[in-house]
């Protein structure tokens, strides 16, 4: 795999910085391939790089030592994984995994320290980034305590939908249940609800979304502000000179 020229990046971190800050960082940059299920950040274990995702989507988990576990964020190509690194911060308890297949750009974690130092904007970015997945934590806690499971469900589709090329990715309803902390049962009650509705077509292993507007409507203030802080500091955000 080549690294990519930065007229061809798709990363939402990366593809904003100006030609010359992205040439700065390029000889650093190394691609991989991320097949689903892999694990990009061990829980305990020290961080060694910061994943720019191209395509694809991974999970940021939390678990408990007697096996319970659900999801806390979701990342793809507008976000990195690894984000700790950021704060100078050698591991975390949390675990990134894979949930859907792709590719990302990965930076060590030496070359990332000196691109902090060095390339105001690209510190600025990851900051601004590090706000708006904080809110995405969050609204996730949000959703969690205070909304309905079709609720839920509806704003992690939107998510999902949000980080996937097209309307179909792959998914089943024992992840699903995994990701937001409920009984498989309650899952694929809910999804035969919003199928029965129109907003999606579930066939095995797979969730299509057929209308995303309605689908939004489901999801009520669930979902949007996040995503809107994403767009105002970092899609229309200006960036040091």
């Amino acid at each position: 795999m080549l690294v990519p020229s930065k007229r061809y990046v798709r990363n939402g971190l990366l593809s904003v910085l100006r030609s010359d800050d992205y040439a700065a960082i390029q000889s650093a940059i190394e691609p991989v391939a991320l097949g689903r299920k892999d694990v990009l950040v061990q829980p305990e274990q020290p961080l060694t790089h910061v994943y720019f995702l191209e395509r694809g989507v991974a999970s940021v988990v939390v678990g408990t030592p007697e096996g319970k576990r659900i999801e806390v964020g979701i990342v793809g190509h507008e976000g990195a994984a690894g984000l700790p690194l950021l704060f100078d911060v050698d591991s975390t308890p949390h675990e990134t995994f894979i949930q859907i297949e792709g590719e990302a750009l990965r930076i060590g974690k030496a070359a990332f320290f000196r691109a902090l130092e060095q390339i105001p904007a690209f510190r600025k970015v990851m900051l601004r980034y590090a706000h708006v997945f904080q809110l995405h934590m969050a609204y996730t806690a949000l959703s969690h305590g205070s909304y309905t499971l079709e609720e839920r469900l509806a704003r992690w589709l939107l998510m999902c939908h949000d980080r996937v090329d097209g309307d179909e990715f792959p998914i089943t309803h024992e992840f699903l249940s995994i990701m937001l902390g409920v009984h498989r049962p309650g899952v694929t009650t809910t999804i035969h609800v919003l199928e029965g509705a129109g907003l999606i077509r579930a066939r095995r292993s797979f969730i299509e979304i057929v209308n995303r507007e309605k689908l939004r409507i489901v999801a009520g203030d669930s979902y949007g502000v996040p995503e809107a802080e994403y767009r105002r500091l970092i899609t229309n955000g200006a960036l040091p000179d």
